[in-house]
C-alpha cells in the first residue's frame, strides 16, 4: 500500500492535468487572446481568462484519468499513472477535478465573461463525456469527431477578450480541428497494438495502419488548404504565410514518408513534428500580428 504522502504528492496531482497537452491548448488559447486585440491586451480577462481555461482543461485531463484508468493499467504508455499504480483514489481525482473545474467557471463567469464560461464548459464536457466516455469506445471516427471539443482554446481565448464569437476565432480552431487527426492518428500508429489490447477502436485497429497511412497524407493535404485561409482572408500577412507554406510542406513530407517506412519509429517521428507544426504555426500567427500592428 502507498503511504498518504505518497498518494497526496503534488507531483501525482500534475500528472492528472496532463501538463504537456494543457499547456499546448493554454499556448493556443493565449495566441487567440493576443489576436483578438491590437496591441497589448486589457490584463485581467487576459490573466484570469488564462487561469479559467487552464483550470477547465486540466479538469477535463483529471476526468479522462479517472474514466480511464482500466484502459491506461493494460497500457505500456499509460500504466505509471497515478490510478493505476494506486498513488491516488479514484475519490481523490473525482475530488480534484470537482475543485478544478467548479474554480474554472467561477472564474470565468465572475472575473470574465459568460459566454467564455459556457463555451468552456461545453468544451470540458465534450473532450471529458461526450468523447472519453463514449465516443473513443464507439466508432475509428472517434478523434474526427471528438476533435470538435480539443480545437476551441484559441477561439476560447479571443472570446475571453472580445465576449463575443469572430469568424476568425472560428477559423483558428478550424486549423486545430483539421490538425488533431493526423496528429493523434500518428501516435495510434505507433501504439496500436495497446489500443487494440483494450478494445479501443482506433482507426489503425479497425481499419489497419496502411488505410490510416493514407488519411494521415490526405489531412495534411486538407490542413494546407485550411492554413491558408488567414492570408486569404487578409487576418495575417506574408510572415504567417511563407511559415505556414512551409510547415505543412514538412508536415507532408512526414506523411508521405510514413507510406514509405511502415515502421513505427517513423510513426512517432510524424507525431512529434506534428506537436512542433502547431507550436510554430501559431507562434508565426502572432509574429505576422504583431508585425502588422507596428508597421
Amino acid at each position: 500500500m502507498p503511504s498518504k504522502s505518497s498518494r497526496l504528492s503534488w507531483k501525482n496531482y500534475l500528472t492528472l492535468c496532463k501538463p504537456n497537452v494543457v499547456a499546448e491548448m493554454i499556448f493556443t488559447a493565449v495566441v487567440g487572446m493576443l489576436l483578438a486585440v491590437p496591441g497589448i491586451p486589457p490584463l485581467e480577462p487576459f490573466i484570469y481568462g488564462t487561469l479559467g481555461i487552464a483550470l477547465a482543461a486540466s479538469s477535463a485531463a483529471a476526468i479522462n484519468h479517472f474514466i480511464d484508468r482500466k484502459a491506461d493499467a493494460q497500457m505500456s504508455r499509460t500504466e505509471k499513472r497515478p490510478l493505476p499504480t494506486g498513488d491516488l483514489t479514484t475519490t481523490n481525482v473525482i475530488a480534484f477535478a470537482s475543485v478544478l473545474g467548479i474554480s474554472a467557471m467561477l472564474i470565468l463567469v465572475l472575473l470574465v465573461n459568460t459566454l467564455t464560461a459556457i463555451l468552456t464548459f461545453l468544451s470540458l464536457f465534450g473532450y471529458a463525456i461526450i468523447y472519453t466516455l463514449y465516443l473513443k469506445r464507439a466508432t475509428p471516427q472517434n478523434i474526427v469527431i471528438g476533435g470538435i471539443f480539443g480545437a476551441t482554446p484559441p477561439l476560447l481565448g479571443w472570446c475571453a477578450m472580445t465576449g463575443d464569437v469572430h469568424p476568425h476565432a472560428l477559423l483558428l480552431a478550424l486549423i486545430i480541428y483539421v490538425w488533431t487527426p493526423p496528429h493523434f492518428w500518428a501516435l495510434a500508429i505507433a501504439r496500436r497494438e495497446e489500443y487494440a489490447k483494450v478494445n479501443i477502436p482506433m482507426l489503425p485497429v479497425t481499419h489497419g495502419p496502411a488505410f490510416t497511412r493514407l488519411q494521415i497524407l490526405l489531412y495534411t493535404i486538407l490542413l494546407l488548404c485550411v492554413t491558408l485561409l488567414p492570408y486569404l482572408t487578409r487576418m495575417s500577412g506574408l510572415i504567417y504565410l511563407a511559415s505556414a507554406v512551409l510547415l505543412d510542406i514538412g508536415f507532408i513530407y512526414y506523411a508521405v514518408l510514413m507510406m514509405r517506412k511502415k515502421d513505427n519509429k517513423t510513426a512517432m517521428k510524424t507525431f512529434v513534428y506534428s506537436i512542433v507544426y502547431i507550436t510554430l504555426l501559431f507562434a508565426a500567427l502572432l509574429i505576422d500580428h504583431y508585425y502588422l500592428y507596428t508597421i
